[in-house]
């Protein structure tokens, strides 16, 4: 039985695309090489890029190291989105540049808050009872 392709992990070739969308979008964040001012000093990385088997649409999961404010910067991306496809086509001259969305990444805020939880001290006492 075949599996779903909706469910079948990334190829080594997505895998690859992705990460190299990943690295030319963290270059271009670190440049602050933007006109609107909403992206001009934002600090922003780019934890993941996740594209589809046919490398038409990728996923570009962001955050702001030490801030939970990275929701506030999606219409700018948005905004600055067509420019970053055509730096990402420019870079890694593919025959169609991906179609970019952004997402926020909560990951770290929530191992943030876990760990946190985790050094109360009622929550540490109990651990050590085991």
């Amino acid at each position: 039985m075949k599996k779903s392709p909706h469910h079948a992990a990334p190829s080594q070739r997505q895998l690859r695309v992705a990460e190299e969308i990943r690295h030319v979008l963290a270059g271009i964040f670190g440049r602050h090489d933007f006109r609107d001012p909403d992206l001009a000093d934002a600090q922003i990385t780019v934890t993941e890029v996740r594209i589809g088997p046919d490398l038409k649409r990728a996923t570009a999961f962001i955050t702001r190291l030490g801030r939970s404010d990275v929701d506030a910067l999606l219409p700018a991306l948005r905004r600055a989105t067509p420019y970053l496809r055509g730096q990402v086509a420019h870079a890694l001259r593919l025959r169609a540049a991906p179609d970019l969305t952004f997402e926020p990444d909560h990951a770290l805020d929530y191992a943030m808050k876990i760990d946190e939880l985790m050094h109360r001290p009622e929550v540490a006492r109990d651990l050590d009872h085991d």
